[in-house]
C-alpha cells in the first residue's frame, strides 16, 4: 500500500526515508504561471502539482488585503499598508513611540471570521491525506516591527530593551490565545512566518535573539507540542548561528533554507544538523532557479532529493516561490524535475 502525502511528510519529520521526497511548489501568479500556460499550450500542467503540505489560513491574523479598498489597508492591529505594490509596504504604525500606553490589542474574537472554524474543518476533512498546517502568519518578531516600524523596532531592541521585552512579551501573549483557538482544529502542525535574519546573519544579533525571542519561542513550541502538533517556521536569510538554539527549544521544521545566505548551504546544514531537524526548501530562488540553466536545475533537484533526503528530514521546495524574473524554460524545468522525482507521468516531458 502506497503512503499518503501526509504519511510521507510525517515520515520525513520523524527522520525516516520515504519512497520519494514530498514537495511543495508555487509559482508567481499572473506572470510565471501565465507564461507556463503559453509554454505548454494550456493550463493543465497546474493539475499535476500535488503539494504535500497544505495551509489552513487564519484569515484576519496576518495582513489581510482588501484589494477593493484601494491602495492602502489598515490591519486589525492598526498598522497601515500600501497594498498596490509587491511586497506590501508598511506606511504607518500604531505605536509612534516606545510605549504601549493606550494601545489596545485586537479582541481574539475579532481575529477570526464568524464561520472560520467550520470552513477550516471542512478544508481539513477534504484534504485529510495531506499534511495540514494552521498557518498563523507573522510570528513574534515580525509582529513587533509591524507595530513600531522596522527601523524603530531595531532601535528599541538596543536603546529601550525593557520596552522591547514588554512589546514582544505582549505579542506572544496575544498570539498564544490565537494559537489556542487554532489548535482546536484537527491540523498536523502550526506554522509561523518570522524572518529573524537577513543574508549575513541574525537581525537582532544572536545574543539579543537568545535573550528576547528564544524563551518566548520555547514557550510557544512547548504549547504546540503539548497539543500533539508539529512546529514549523519560515525564516529567510542566514540562520545557522541560531539553528542549534531552535533545535534545542523544539522547532521541528525549518522552511526556507536559502542557499544564497551566509553559512546556509543546505548540504552543510544537513551534515551538521540533519538528524535533529527537518529542512523544507533549499532550491535557490535567488540563484539556481532564475539564473541557472534548465539542466542545472534538474541536476540540483536530483541532488537535493538524494542528499538532503538521505535518512529523512527533508521536504523539497524552492526557498521561496518561483520568482517572477524566472525564464519560462527554467520554470518548466523546476516543475518537471519535481514531478519526475515522484514518478508522476507528465505528458509534456
Amino acid at each position: 500500500m502506497s503512503l499518503t502525502l501526509k504519511e510521507r511528510v510525517i515520515g520525513q519529520i520523524q527522520h525516516r526515508e520515504t519512497d520519494y521526497v514530498p514537495y511543495t511548489l508555487s509559482f508567481n501568479e499572473g506572470d510565471v504561471a501565465d507564461r507556463l500556460d503559453d509554454y505548454y499550450g494550456d493550463d493543465n500542467w497546474r493539475s499535476f502539482i500535488d503539494n504535500a503540505i497544505r495551509r489552513v489560513p487564519i484569515p484576519t491574523i496576518g495582513l489581510v488585503v482588501d484589494l477593493q479598498a484601494g491602495t492602502c489597508f489598515t490591519d486589525l492591529y492598526g498598522s497601515r499598508w500600501q497594498v498596490d505594490i509587491q511586497p506590501h509596504r508598511l506606511i504607518e504604525t500604531p505605536l509612534k513611540k516606545p510605549s504601549l500606553d493606550g494601545f489596545k490589542w485586537p479582541d481574539i474574537e475579532e481575529c477570526f471570521d464568524p464561520d472560520w472554524e467550520e470552513r477550516a474543518r471542512q478544508q481539513v476533512e477534504e484534504q485529510k491525506d495531506y499534511f495540514m498546517i494552521g498557518h498563523i502568519g507573522s510570528g513574534p518578531f515580525e509582529r513587533s516591527w509591524m507595530l513600531r516600524g522596522f527601523t524603530e523596532a531595531m532601535m528599541d531592541a538596543a536603546a529601550y530593551p525593557d520596552f522591547y521585552d514588554e512589546l514582544v512579551e505582549q505579542v506572544v501573549n496575544h498570539q498564544m490565545a490565537i494559537i489556542e483557538r487554532v489548535l482546536e482544529l484537527p491540523v498536523d502542525g502550526i506554522m509561523f512566518d518570522d524572518d529573524w535574519s537577513y543574508q549575513q546573519g541574525v537581525l537582532l544579533g544572536p545574543d539579543r535573539w537568545r535573550r528576547v525571542l528564544k524563551p518566548r519561542l520555547a514557550q510557544i513550541y512547548a504549547f504546540i507540542h503539548a497539543a500533539g502538533k508539529y512546529t514549523l517556521t519560515h525564516c529567510c536569510g542566514s540562520i545557522e548561528e541560531i539553528l542549534p538554539d531552535l533545535i534545542e527549544i523544539g522547532l521541528d521544521v525549518y522552511q526556507g533554507v536559502q542557499p544564497e545566505a551566509k553559512n546556509n548551504n543546505p548540504y552543510e546544514l544537513k551534515r551538521k544538523y540533519g538528524d535533529k531537524i527537518t529542512f523544507w526548501g533549499g532550491l535557490g530562488s535567488q540563484s539556481t532557479i532564475p539564473l541557472g540553466t534548465p539542466n542545472e536545475i534538474r541536476v540540483e533537484v536530483a541532488r537535493l532529493c538524494r542528499e538532503m533526503g538521505r535518512g529523512g528530514g527533508y521536504i523539497l521546495s524552492p526557498a521561496i516561490s518561483v520568482p517572477p524574473e524566472t525564464p519560462t524554460e527554467n520554470a518548466a524545468a523546476v516543475l518537471e524535475a519535481f514531478l519526475q522525482q515522484t514518478g508522476v507521468p507528465f505528458p509534456w516531458q
